[in-house]
């Protein structure tokens, strides 16, 4: 089994551990070789990302650090996270069990499929988002005004701080925290979250991804579009930005733990 070990690299705790795991995978008869910033760290050769070819990769860190690697690749590659950050909802393995579990790793591996979302300007992808894409003020106190349209039709039109375009799998990360329900990762749809809206009666949504979702921003004040907390654009007012779903989901090793379980397990540490 071919598998690239990426860390975080602003902890020295998850970086001797990543050194410790890829020494005792290559004991285990595993083909170790690590990402170039990793590797770097370590005082080692590495390979970039994107050009990498493995059966696996193995991400030793945060949720950060997942969706950076899942940003960072073109064509995905299957995903495993060690729990090296706080809560860690994208890491389905805790550092003890880890090495175990990866040396008894074979092919066929299991594979479960996480929908991404591509969010496109004037026709044109500018990014893809495993968790979610934000939409937020630039001025501090200052509330934008959205119009959602559903199939072409205006299906609502609020003030908020914010909008929230969330996959199922981001449920549990910014839209958990802004009010947002828990969704199962194997519904495909568009998650909708208004952060701290003027109305009471403007409610998070949830959308068929075979729907054809735009958000039009009427405000003219200045706004930012993130996309998984990593990269951001400035946006104009009366822009329309669409949603759609990614032809290219992100692909997580499944581990067989029931992600209902994990979830109200990692929860509890909160």
């Amino acid at each position: 089994m071919r598998l690239i070990l990426i860390s975080r690299v602003d902890d020295e705790r998850a970086l001797d551990y990543t050194f410790s795991l890829g020494n005792a995978l290559a004991a285990e008869g595993q083909a170790v070789t690590y990402e170039m910033e990793t590797a770097q760290r370590m005082g080692k050769r590495g390979v970039a990302l994107e050009k990498a070819t493995a059966d696996a990769v193995v991400v030793i860190g945060g949720d950060g650090t997942v969706l950076r690697t899942v940003m960072d690749r073109t064509e995905q590659l299957p995903i495993i996270g060690i729990n090296y950050g706080e809560v860690g909802f994208l890491a389905d393995l805790e550092p003890d069990e880890a090495a175990a579990f990866l040396a008894a790793l074979a092919s066929p591996i299991p594979i479960e499929q996480r929908m991404r979302i591509t969010i496109a300007r004037n026709g044109e992808s500018i990014g893809e988002a495993l968790n979610e894409a934000l939409i937020v003020t630039s001025r501090p106190a200052k509330m934008l005004r959205f119009s959602i349209l559903v199939d072409g039709v205006v299906a609502e039109v609020f003030r908020a701080d914010g909008l929230l375009i969330s996959t199922p799998t981001g449920s549990t990360a910014y839209a958990m925290s802004a009010g947002g329900p828990i969704v199962d990762p194997r519904i495909e749809g568009f998650l909708l979250v208004p952060l701290a809206p003027f109305m009471l009666s403007s409610r998070p949504h949830l959308i068929s991804c075979d729907r054809t979702l735009q958000i039009r921003l009427e405000s003219t004040k200045p706004a930012k579009l993130v996309i998984d907390g990593q990269k951001s654009w400035d946006l104009e007012g009366g822009e329309v930005l669409s949603v759609l779903r990614s032809e290219k989901p992100a692909l997580f090793i499944d581990t067989g733990k029931n992600f209902f379980e994990k979830v109200d397990a990692k929860l509890r540490h909160l």
